[in-house]
């Protein structure tokens, strides 16, 4: 890690040097490209800066520590438990700014929950889900706004899309994409035997024109009458809107609002956001094709977590973290477990940027 932080110094006081030069200065891209980066690095080598000044005032505190002087001792022993306090919490600091930035993490997100396999007992577990994530929101005081649901016979959720607005929300809810087991005993079931049922999550960054431009000529629209619910105006105009990206072959249907124009931006808003997933799919796959095999990738179809209603345990099989507060957790109760995943997939990270190569160019982003 220290090899890897002597790197970042040394790339910044070189940044440092070139800014002044009259060749740089002449070439204002160039420029404003290296200020950007040199912006970027400082936080970090002022952490280090300030980390070795600690490193040798540790020194200095020692060697009075071991001098004859026995009031002298006392204070050198008192100002190296204070260093070494210090000393540990600023190293927590240089390894969170080791971590490379996520692009996405202050980006709202699109929330979609959908039953897998187990019939009504999937239906009903999404339902709880869906609950669960928007307790957690609610608590957070993220603005919630329900796009669309598909209700099942039994009361329980086929499907669910939700914008999620805050701060921050990407990067709390990020990892909770993949699928959601779970083990409980269904209602209707006499001989008291264990069903295993299944829902998927997916937790979309929000897209923005800057980040996926949808041409006209790419998307067929569809308009149609509203089903279900909603008074008589929906059911009888044309406000439903149904999007499909031709390129893609990707299909958005919107019907809760009145509005044509207002179920479109909505239907607009989720398709974009499934775009820009792809498209993050792509960069990652080619990423993980030069990277050793990692714990967990994330993917959709990777079974994720287990809610085990018997025993009131979840289990998160990606960092083998379990806890018994099963009836918590699903009343929106989740910060426990967001932090144990997030602390894990940073540890991860961490190890990846703290590796160095021999012949590895020093780091320009961080």
């Amino acid at each position: 890690m220290f090899d890897k932080l002597s790197s970042v110094q040394a790339r910044y006081d070189e940044l440092s040097a070139r800014l002044g030069t009259a060749e740089l200065q002449s070439d204002p891209t160039e420029y404003k490209k290296a200020a950007k980066t040199l912006a970027e690095l400082e936080p970090l080598v002022d952490k280090f800066r300030e980390y070795k000044g600690v490193e040798r005032d540790i020194a200095g505190a020692q060697e009075l520590a071991a001098g004859a002087d026995t009031d002298m001792r006392e204070l050198a022993e008192e100002e190296l438990k204070s260093l070494t306090s210090r000393r540990e919490l600023l190293l927590q600091e240089l390894k969170m700014l080791l971590i490379p930035k996520d692009p996405n993490d202050e980006k709202n997100v699109i929330l979609e929950i959908r039953a897998g396999t187990g019939g009504d007992e999937a239906a009903l577990f999404a339902a709880d889900l869906f609950r669960m994530y928007t307790r957690y929101a609610e608590r957070q005081r993220w603005k919630l706004d329900v796009m669309s649901t598909s209700e099942s016979g039994a009361g329980g959720l086929k499907e669910a899309i939700v914008s999620i607005e805050g701060k921050g929300v990407y990067s709390r809810l990020k990892y909770e994409s993949g699928v959601h087991r779970v083990q409980r005993v269904p209602a209707t079931e006499a001989s008291g035997r264990i069903h295993t049922s299944t829902a998927t999550v997916a937790v979309l960054p929000e897209a923005e024109d800057v980040d996926i431009q949808i041409q006209e000529k790419d998307l067929r629209i569809d308009t149609f009458c509203s089903s279900g619910p909603g008074g008589q105006s929906v059911n009888t105009t044309y406000s439903a809107v149904r999007l499909t990206h031709l390129p893609t072959g990707l299909v958005v249907s919107q019907q809760d609002e009145k509005s044509q124009i207002k179920n479109r931006a909505k239907a607009m808003k989720v398709l974009r956001a499934r775009l820009y997933e792809i498209e993050m799919q792509k960069q990652q796959d080619a990423i993980a094709k030069e990277r050793r095999g990692q714990v967990g990738s994330g993917d959709h179809s990777e079974k994720i977590r287990t809610y085990n209603f018997p025993q009131s345990r979840i289990t998160d099989h990606r960092i083998g973290f379990t806890t018994h507060r099963l009836h918590d957790v699903l009343d929106g109760d989740i910060v426990e477990i967001l932090d144990q995943v997030n602390s894990f997939y940073n540890a991860e990270k961490l190890k990846e940027a703290t590796e160095v190569e021999p012949d590895e160019a020093a780091p320009t982003k961080h």
